[in-house]
């Protein structure tokens, strides 16, 4: 798959403007969020993209992968910083996938039980 990220950023904040102009509401609690969420300081700005961008590859956000991959690359991360982040998401992700298969596995014998 090859995207042009910076076309799809330009694109995605025309998106979102219009539906921030449509309803400002919502531009304002998630600026609220985003404020709260960037508010403490105890960690470095580049450290703070890399875990963005690992949330981004788990939640499946283009907007957010290409958002905070301008800022993880502005904030002067590394790409083997990046792959070893990307490393940590992936294993986080395969292990909830296996810690809910024993969840779907108990569903379905409480199910089969019948």
């Amino acid at each position: 798959m090859v995207v042009n990220w910076q076309e799809m950023l330009g694109e995605a904040v025309k998106t979102l403007g219009g539906l921030a102009k449509g309803n400002p509401g919502i531009m304002e609690g998630y600026k609220g969020l985003d404020g709260a969420g960037s508010a403490f300081g105890a960690l470095d700005a580049k450290t703070r993209e890399l875990i963005s961008l690992a949330v981004a590859a788990t939640t499946r956000c283009d907007t957010c992968i290409a958002v905070h991959a301008q800022a993880a690359a502005e904030a002067g991360a590394s790409r083997e910083e990046l792959l070893e982040t990307l490393a940590v998401a992936i294993t986080l992700n395969s292990g909830a996938a296996f810690v809910y298969s024993s969840r779907v596995l108990e569903a379905f014998d409480a199910f089969s039980k019948k």
